[in-house]
């Protein structure tokens, strides 16, 4: 668990937390609640995840103002890091009115202090470069609905501090570590299937940088940023910028696995993708992977995160040091092979 920054000498507050039944988000309730502070949780009505232990439960959803405001009452601050991450839905709406809608209605709730949880994606692909919080990337055209999305709410959250909102925006990288498995656990996820033997392959040439973002990092950098952030500041919580091939050499190094040999063409997989999508229109099936994905990983998604370390006093654990302890977790957790019984 992530410490509480200023060794817990934070002013205690009332914090409504959403997301907090998610990978990030449970994670962030725990160390709010470290801190000493009191959580709000708003959990969807019928969620088969509940969120930490010592949160107050809210019942309700972001895309319901009403019971956004109901559950922002008397708070006095929010931490937004609910977020629809899936590589396909049935109605593509879903996505608008949780990643934009959901936003505006917690800009509407009348809270004095609101942290909002973005992400890498809504900054853009960086392609040969490494970028930061003021990253444009011209003729941009997004590769999914997640991506457009959360560039949209960005967007958003931009509009509403000019017209003074009080906002921060943080930018998680690619999060990994321990935590609760679900659609936003993707890279502990790979890092579980390298162990189990069943990554299928490299795509393409294994060679795009992404910023790999230990969770406790990342969650310490929220606790930073509600505490020292400026209204309006905009944080990147980012890693190490590598590649997925250093990402397997640095495992096969710490576990002695051979890193997969096969490589998938990136118009292969774009193919069987496309296949899948079309499948999941048809019959309702969430696929695996789609075209749409398989176009973001053509790209690099390499962030610098020095404002946040200069400003917030973020830091990052070394990419080796963050998989050594994603890999003890995994097997604790008897969720790869060889782990505790």
């Amino acid at each position: 668990m992530a410490e509480p920054p200023c060794g817990g000498r934070t002013r205690r507050l009332k914090i409504l937390l959403t997301g907090g039944t998610g990978f990030l988000g449970g994670r962030i309730g725990e160390a709010l609640l470290a801190a000493g502070h009191s959580v709000v949780a708003l959990v969807r009505p019928g969620s088969p995840r509940r969120p930490p232990a010592g949160c107050i439960d809210a019942p309700g959803d972001v895309v319901d103002a009403g019971a956004v405001r109901r559950a922002a009452a008397g708070c006095d601050a929010i931490v937004h890091s609910a977020a629809l991450v899936k590589v396909w839905m049935p109605d593509r709406s879903a996505f608008d009115a949780i990643n934009v809608g959901g936003l505006r209605n917690i800009l509407a709730a009348g809270v004095p202090r609101i942290l909002y949880t973005s992400s890498f994606i809504a900054l853009g692909p960086t392609d040969g470069t490494t970028a930061r919080e003021d990253w444009v990337l011209p003729n941009r055209r997004p590769h999914n609905d997640y991506e457009r999305t959360k560039t949209a709410a960005l967007a958003e959250a931009r509009h509403a501090v000019r017209e003074g909102a009080p906002l921060i925006t943080v930018f998680p990288g690619v999060v990994y570590g321990p935590g609760t498995l679900t659609d936003g656990s993707l890279m502990t996820k790979t890092v579980r299937d390298f162990l189990s033997h069943s990554l299928p392959g490299i795509l393409g040439a294994g060679d795009r940088r992404i910023s790999y973002a230990y969770v406790d990092d990342v969650v310490r950098g929220h606790l930073l940023a509600l505490e020292k952030g400026k209204p309006g500041g905009e944080y990147i919580l980012g890693g190490e910028n590598r590649t997925i091939l250093e990402v397997l050499e640095i495992l096969t190094r710490q576990t002695g696995i051979p890193p997969p040999t096969r490589r998938i063409p990136f118009f292969l997989a774009e193919s069987v993708g496309w296949a899948q999508r079309m499948r999941a229109h048809l019959t309702g099936r969430e696929p695996l992977i789609t075209d749409e994905v398989v176009r973001i990983y053509r790209r690099e998604w390499a962030y610098d995160s020095s404002r946040a370390a200069a400003a917030l006093g973020y830091t990052i654990t070394p990419l080796e040091e963050g998989l050594r302890r994603t890999i003890a977790w995994l097997r604790a957790q008897a969720l790869v092979p060889g782990g505790a019984a």
